[in-house]
């Protein structure tokens, strides 16, 4: 079975490896990479990696804003997709975590009844007081999350999905295939049941990326590591996202994936395979000093931005913020018992 991995970057040295590591133990075949802007090194680290066979890197095609659609658009002339048995659209924060079977691609699809596609919940995992920039894998250090089920107040919570080649594409979203006309793929959630009617036609604006999460996890979860350490966090800040260019992370961002209300280690099963994978990757000695060279970059613009003022300003905010989401916060105040649980 070909699976095909594809994902915008843009600054996301240190973490690349990790990131095709894990998708290759859970059966991901193949990665098609769209980079832009990149200043720490990652491009380098991806010509290197595709030098070698472990994916393809092409440079963002966007000529405006909108890098994620506009690779997403080109993405689907590749042969790297077009000659895939599944896709699989996701960023590099994001890890597929399976439940089923030998914990692969393959078995999710079985489990699921080999649907068209499948979509997965998000699970946004906190910082939980993690100031420090660590070279070792993200999936190992963060440990906390929202209650799967419930995510700032809402029941409805983003997925990411897989899909398969004979889905009837109108094109690929971010999130979710968008299909032809009437046609009504199968598709399931996470836990093989049929998405919600609503979400399958996209007849909500609000809904159209995600449908409640209750249930939709027994099969498997997205892991989505948003913050990652404080000192990353404000890296990110500083170069903006893949979707918006020069779009600042605020506050409220910050608050809303920072719940550590829940503690989920199921992700660990996949660490003693990813960590074996990751020192046969270091063991070529460019891959190993490009990806050292991603790191040092990554510290060192962390240095530059704390003698920045308003990054010194940040940093203290971000540290002394709530952990509680803004939005529990709020009914907490109005019904008068925040002070009962500060």
């Amino acid at each position: 079975m070909r699976v095909t991995a594809v994902t915008c970057v843009k600054n996301e040295g240190p973490f690349l490896l990790e990131w095709i590591a894990f998708n290759r133990l859970i059966g991901v075949t193949d990665h098609l990479f769209y980079s832009n802007d990149c200043t720490d090194g990652t491009d380098a680290l991806l010509d290197a990696l595709a030098a070698r066979g472990f994916c393809q890197h092409l440079p963002n095609p966007a000529e405006g804003r909108n890098y994620q659609m506009e690779a997403l658009k080109d993405a689907r002339r590749q042969d790297i997709v077009t000659g895939a048995d599944w896709v699989w659209v996701a960023d590099v924060d994001e890890f597929l975590n399976i439940h089923v079977g030998d914990h692969t691609i393959p078995a999710l699809i079985e489990a699921c009844g080999d649907p068209q596609a499948i979509s997965v919940s998000f699970q946004f995992f906190a910082n939980d007081g993690v100031d420090e920039f660590v070279d070792k894998p993200v999936i190992e250090q963060f440990n906390r999350s929202h209650n799967p089920d419930l995510w700032c107040g809402e029941a409805a919570i983003e997925v990411k999905s897989l899909v398969r080649n004979d889905f009837p594409l109108q094109y690929y979203g971010a999130h979710r295939p968008f299909q032809k006309g009437k046609a009504r793929p199968d598709w399931t959630d996470g836990s093989g049941r049929k998405v919600p009617h609503r979400f399958l036609v996209a007849a909500n604006p609000r809904r159209i990326r995600r449908f409640p999460a209750q249930g939709a996890r027994e099969m498997a979860t997205l892991n989505h590591y948003a913050l990652r350490s404080l000192d990353s966090y404000l890296v990110k800040n500083d170069r903006g996202d893949v979707n918006r260019e020069n779009r600042a992370f605020d506050d409220t961002y910050w608050r809303e994936r920072n719940d550590p209300a829940w503690e989920d280690k199921s992700i660990q099963r996949y660490l003693p395979d990813l960590k074996k994978a990751l020192a046969e990757l270091k063991k070529d000695k460019e891959i190993k000093a490009l990806h050292d060279h991603c790191v040092r970059l990554h510290i060192a613009k962390r240095d530059e931005l704390m003698t920045q003022p308003e990054y010194q300003a940040m940093q203290a905010q971000l540290r002394a913020a709530s952990t509680l989401p803004p939005q529990e916060e709020a009914m907490l105040i109005e019904l008068g018992l925040v002070g009962s649980v500060i």
